[in-house]
């Protein structure tokens, strides 16, 4: 430890209020400076937090910085529950917590203190821009580094999801009408096989809806 000054105190709480971290600079024992350090917030994070909190997904912050480092950042982007510092472990930990309460649980990261958590997650979402490690260790990448991107990833897998649960009603239920008329010889050979393959291509169209899905921002 190192003896500091009260002038230099106020500044480095006032630096810390304001979000940013703090290295104490000393010598001989005694702080003779401090310097603040930080990284800017993306334009785009509180449009995505925004987006995915209408979405209904719950936001969490999970940071290696200190508590207050972490809350004023949560507060500019709009997250609402905090847990800070974490080692690499305990961001790992977080994410077992919270699946074992029964959530499933994306986790968006770039760094390699966030490789284990990624690899936990039962998504993990890699920012482009990231490490290696954090890469590897995810399920999806999003090479643009755009945050808002990672709104529009959940957004098309729900509107994929939809889809094929569509597509699978329609052959269900059209199978189980056709079938028995079939059978009865309410209709010909060669109607029951136009009436299949338009099934299919209904299917095909379907699906293909999805090639009109846009991004947003």
């Amino acid at each position: 430890g190192c003896t500091i000054s009260p002038d230099i105190e106020r500044t480095v709480d006032a630096w810390r209020s304001e979000g940013h971290s703090v290295t104490v600079v000393a010598r001989d024992g005694n702080a003779i400076g401090a310097l603040a350090i930080s990284d800017p917030i993306r334009p785009s994070s509180q449009q995505a937090i925004g987006e995915l909190t209408r979405s209904g997904l719950a936001t969490v912050l999970a940071s290696g910085d200190s508590l207050v480092v972490a809350e004023r950042v949560a507060e500019l982007v709009g997250v609402t529950t905090v847990h800070a510092p974490l080692s690499p472990g305990a961001k790992r930990d977080l994410v077992v917590k919270l699946q074992s309460e029964g959530r499933v649980v994306a986790m968006v990261g770039d760094g390699i203190n966030d490789a284990a958590a990624l690899a936990q997650a039962d998504c993990g979402i890699a920012i482009g821009q990231g490490t290696d490690v954090a890469i590897d260790a995810s399920d999806i990448v999003i090479v643009a580094g755009d945050i808002r991107r990672v709104a529009d990833a959940i957004r098309l897998s729900r509107q994929t999801l939809a889809t094929i649960r569509g597509n699978l009603v329609w052959a269900f239920g059209y199978n189980a009408l056709a079938i028995p008329v079939a059978m009865a010889g309410l209709v010909g050979p060669a109607i029951a096989g136009l009436a299949m393959a338009l099934s299919s291509v209904f299917v095909v169209l379907n699906s293909a809806r999805l090639a009109a899905f846009r991004l947003r921002g």
